[in-house]
């Protein structure tokens, strides 16, 4: 009997034993279905970036990413709520290698991918025609570089730039070579893009209004890196200043196929050209050239961004990282204002906002540029684009005198 009563108990516990090992899967998986259910509940968030990062100006197209990517990293790493709920954002980068037509396919691209935000494109020839297709499917778009003014005069609610305009630069670069340099002919070539003939045009009307005589227009395309024909003819007139509207790809070329026909010409630029790299295009030719950009000088932007690029990528930023990593951060602003990711909600918040970012206090007027956007002007030394000169509302100041007024 007490044999009998003892194997029961011992069947007992071999049984509970046996019931407590199959439990524990059970548990564990109960435990992987509850964490699952969380993270379910962090909602995705999408926000695009477009710029190329294929063909001559890819790296100014990856300088525009590497900003938007630090910020979404940033972003993330913060644990942003939105309507209660912990938010993920995704990166979605697209290459429009600054072709108009691959522009349109990759803004398309992405209003299918029901992203929330767009930042960029880079250029404005892919810029504007890209536009349309943001504003019908009603998502916010902010360019960090795009300057043709064009961009912001369609009337499109949903269009904003975090950058001057090219009815600022140009003028801007236009004066200061003008008071600087004192031309008494200038000759004014263009890379016959949205941008390159935009900025171009607001040179020669700056110029002409100071009763600097200007030659006849010269044209080449966004791929031109053959100019001798153009110089040559320039040369027989003997202008005392050049200005190219158009990128660093093509203006570096430009630049040092002058100096090889003996050209004394200044040889000026606008943003697109306004880097080291020219320096790389154009070797010792670049020294001394002058240059804008639409906007502070990246070295200017925030501490705290610089070391955090610096960190990330191993580099600092070459033109308007700065610039799109606060397009990012305006986004999400406008979001957490509006309680919501949707573009129909956050879009009002966008248009009256007021943020202090990595390139300053911003704001955007009714067509949705830039308040009080600055202008710098740099000149190449030691190999080096260096900046000499900041203009904002009308009065220009050295760049010593405006790293002062920044407190740095």
């Amino acid at each position: 009997m007490k044999k009998t009563r003892l194997a029961v108990s011992l069947l007992a516990a071999a049984l509970a034993m046996a019931g407590c090992s199959k439990e524990a899967p059970k548990t564990e998986a109960k435990k992987a279905d509850a964490g699952k259910a969380a993270s379910a509940l962090a909602a995705e968030v999408k926000i695009g970036h477009v710029g190329p990062l294929t063909g001559g100006i890819a790296h100014l197209g990856k300088d525009n990413e590497n900003g938007a990517r630090l910020a979404v990293e940033e972003a993330n790493a913060a644990g942003i709520k939105i309507d209660g709920k912990e938010v993920k954002f995704t990166f979605v980068a697209e290459d429009d290698q600054a072709d108009p037509k691959v522009g349109t396919t990759v803004a398309q691209k992405l209003v299918d991918a029901k992203v929330a935000g767009v930042v960029g494109h880079l250029n404005s020839g892919t810029s504007i025609p890209a536009s349309p297709i943001y504003n019908q499917a009603g998502i916010p778009v902010i360019s960090g570089s795009a300057t043709n003014p064009k961009l912001t005069e369609q009337g499109f609610k949903n269009q904003f730039r975090v950058v001057g305009r090219d009815d600022q630069q140009g003028p801007a670069i236009a004066s200061y070579l003008a008071s600087a340099k004192k031309p008494k002919l200038v000759a004014v070539i263009d890379d016959a893009t949205a941008y390159g003939e935009g900025i171009a045009n607001e040179v020669e009307k700056t110029l002409k209004a100071a009763n600097i005589k200007v030659l006849p227009r010269e044209k080449g395309t966004d791929k031109t890196t053959d100019w001798k024909a153009v110089l040559t003819k320039l040369r027989g007139r003997n202008p005392d200043a050049v200005f190219y509207g158009g990128m660093d790809a093509t203006g570096g070329p430009l630049m040092k196929q002058g100096r090889e026909l003996g050209m004394k010409a200044v040889f000026s630029f606008g943003d697109g050209a306004c880097t080291d790299k020219m320096k790389e295009l154009a070797g010792d030719a670049a020294e001394g050239l002058l240059c804008s950009q639409a906007g502070i000088p990246p070295q200017a932007a925030s501490k705290k961004f610089l070391d955090a690029y610096k960190k990330k990528f191993n580099s600092d930023p070459l033109l308007y990282a700065p610039f799109t990593y606060d397009a990012v951060f305006l986004l999400i602003e406008a979001m957490k204002k509006a309680d919501s990711s949707d573009p129909k909600k956050y879009l009002a918040e966008l248009q009256k906002i007021s943020y202090t970012g990595a390139t300053g206090q911003i704001a955007f007027d009714e067509k949705g540029d830039r308040k009080d956007a600055e202008m710098t002007i740099f000149t190449m030394k030691g190999g080096k684009i260096e900046p000499i000169a900041v203009i904002k509302s009308g009065k220009t100041v050295t760049y010593d005198e405006f790293v002062k007024t920044m407190g740095k």
